[in-house]
């Protein structure tokens, strides 16, 4: 095991790509350079509140003095680290946003492990770098919460995503528009460390493309391939990548939809060449089932993001991603082609996972229709998601009346079923019971199915609201609480989470709507 303060970083991509050295952290456009040096702005007092052992054990870090806490709160920099953010570009709510950037995270340097795996090691909230444009590049504790959190959530959950190593509370005072509508207020401040591979996004390659970079670009997309995707061999390998990537996004979306995430704010510089959920923000999980919902106060009215919207948000991004290549080709056909293979790559794991939810021994061309009836009911009824599926599992497999299943269901329920409603919801589980008994594997196996598929408890938004609250009056039983419970979403171990939203959430800032400073 090594300290944060006594490792060797490596800096791979700093030593491959023209940066700006200069360390001027000033605001401004950095045309012909993939990153800028940006040294942590130091905090008064950082106090360390959150830790992932299980992540720190697979990468061989522990904390061992109080260097190590300075580290997490960019209060020191070691001799063989080389801070920099880096420089992109991206759509933002469709629209091209020109050079973005990190504009609240410096990367510190990469970490290897004793097996070989390289993992950037990255401050969120450690002041401005040259990308911060008006902001002041700090984080509050509430963000910083979610993200810590939800970030190791999602890993326990199956989610592809980055990791969340610490957590450090700052001792300064924040100044944030929480929904930007003139009501500033002073938040405590925290930085969380968070870990992944690469940070790579979509942007990044289309900032090259729209700065007319090609050799830059040509430059990064080989090293891409060659660090992250080293099996990919040929001439063909750019399209192959290209290629990859789509299964991956595809996959990404599917495991969003499994587990009913939502992103909030899928720009283009928010998604990643690796397939990992990326800048955990204004997110949130299902409560009731609306596909129509996105927490994203910056989204209304138009919910380009919603939950339902995911799938073709991210068809739409590796469009963008693969017109950043088009000056790599002589024609756009194959890109076209491989983009365009998204759709039945997207719909095939769709139902696949739809399958799994529903305890279906395999999807057959008959069951598709069963499948859109099911969702479009769940649309209509909007049941909690997460309890829904549980309690779908519980439901006797012998005969039953009505009643009896409304009964069963009732803990699901955010509003009394109408007439039409409940005539729907029967029919569903109905049909449900029937392809369920014509399955050729037992119930037990089904149920397997199931389980394994269907989390129990989900981070809710209101869960995260009172940990931060806590925390912000200096107590944490709850967020430890939930960062235990959230390393098991499928057991029963926590069942006091098993609950939906109560009703006092509904409104309450943080628990249902949530801002891009969230």
């Amino acid at each position: 095991m090594d300290s944060l303060s006594s490792k060797k970083y490596n800096k791979d991509f700093v030593n491959s790509f023209n940066g700006d050295h200069s360390g001027d952290l000033t605001s401004r456009q950095t045309p012909g350079v993939l990153y800028s040096k940006a040294i942590p702005t130091p905090v008064k007092n950082p106090q360390l509140i959150g830790w992932s052992d299980d992540l720190a054990d697979q990468l061989g870090v522990e904390i061992l003095s109080e260097d190590d806490v300075r580290i997490l709160g960019g209060n020191l920099i070691t001799p063989t680290m080389y801070p920099y953010a880096a420089c992109y570009a991206g759509h933002q709510f469709g629209n091209w946003a020109g050079q973005l950037g990190d504009g609240r995270a410096i990367t510190l340097g990469e970490w290897q492990t004793l097996n070989g795996d390289s993992w950037e090691f990255q401050l969120k909230g450690a002041g401005p770098t040259a990308y911060s444009r008006r902001a002041d590049g700090r984080a509050v504790l509430r963000s910083s919460v979610r993200e810590f959190l939800m970030s190791e959530a999602m890993y326990y959950l199956g989610v592809p995503t980055t990791r969340a190593l610490g957590l450090v509370t700052t001792g300064d005072m924040v100044m944030r528009d929480m929904f930007y509508n003139g009501n500033p207020q002073y938040e405590p401040g925290a930085i969380v460390m968070r870990v992944a591979p690469s940070f790579l996004r979509f942007g990044n390659f289309e900032m090259l493309a729209a700065r007319k970079d090609v050799a830059n670009l040509i430059k990064l997309v080989d090293w891409t391939i060659d660090r992250y995707y080293p099996h990919i061999k040929g001439e063909d390998r750019v399209i192959r990548w290209l290629k990859e990537v789509v299964e991956k996004t595809a996959q990404l979306i599917i495991e969003w939809l499994r587990v009913g995430f939502v992103h909030g704010v899928m720009n283009t510089d928010n998604m990643s060449v690796l397939g990992l959920t990326i800048d955990y923000g204004p997110y949130s999980f299902l409560d009731n089932y609306d596909p129509e919902f996105t927490p994203n106060t910056t989204d209304l009215p138009g919910r380009r993001y919603a939950f339902g919207n995911q799938s073709s948000v991210a068809y739409w991004n590796l469009g963008c991603l693969a017109n950043a290549l088009v000056p790599l080709f002589e024609t756009k056909e194959a890109l076209v082609e491989a983009v365009e293979s998204y759709e039945n790559i997207f719909w095939q794991k769709y139902y696949a996972m739809m399958g799994n939810k529903l305890g279906l021994d395999k999807v057959l061309d008959s069951d598709l229709d069963f499948i859109n009836r099911f969702e479009q009911m769940l649309s209509s009824v909007e049941p909690d998601m997460t309890i829904f599926y549980q309690l779908l599992a519980e439901l006797k497999s012998d005969k039953i009346t009505d009643e009896d299943i409304v009964e069963h269901f009732r803990e699901a329920f955010y509003k009394e079923l109408s007439s039409d409603a409940r005539t729907s919801f029967l029919q569903s589980i109905e049909a449900w019971r029937e392809r369920a008994a014509a399955n050729t594997i037992s119930r037990e196996e089904s149920l397997k199915k199931m389980a394994a598929n269907n989390p129990r408890y989900i981070l809710r938004n209101y869960l995260l609201h009172k940990a931060i609250e806590e925390l912000e009056r200096g107590e944490n039983e709850l967020f430890l609480k939930l960062q235990l419970a959230m390393k098991n979403p499928y057991s029963r171990d926590f069942d006091e989470f098993f609950m939906k939203r109560p009703e006092w959430a509904i409104q309450k800032a943080g628990c249902s709507m949530l801002s891009c400073s969230s």
